[in-house]
């Protein structure tokens, strides 16, 4: 798993780069995304990218409580890790090593 720094306005092709410079290139090309049918990663440009990577992709089952369960607590312990960065005043380096506070 990794998480990425990104914003609710990033498009598909913003989302399409984060993945392109932190997983492939780091990873290599995964067999399966598994998705909850956000449409930055269901868009007719995503479908032909997977398509030219032989990438399959998943879509996790609404209300699934193995999958929910799971993308659930890696979500909160993200939060609470960057909570614990905030509450602290500590900096922390990016990807890129540029340094937040």
């Amino acid at each position: 798993m990794r998480c990425l720094p990104c914003h609710k306005e990033d498009t598909a092709m913003d989302t399409a780069l984060l993945f392109w410079n932190n997983i492939i290139s780091t990873c290599g090309v995964p067999k399966i995304i598994i998705s909850d049918r956000d449409p930055k990663f269901t868009s007719e440009f995503w479908i032909h990218l997977y398509d030219m990577l032989a990438t399959k992709l998943a879509f996790s089952t609404a209300y699934h409580s193995q999958t929910d369960g799971l993308a659930e607590r890696m979500i909160q312990t993200m939060e609470d890790i960057l909570r614990g960065f905030c509450a602290y005043g500590k900096e922390y380096k990016d990807h890129e090593g540029n340094t937040h506070d």
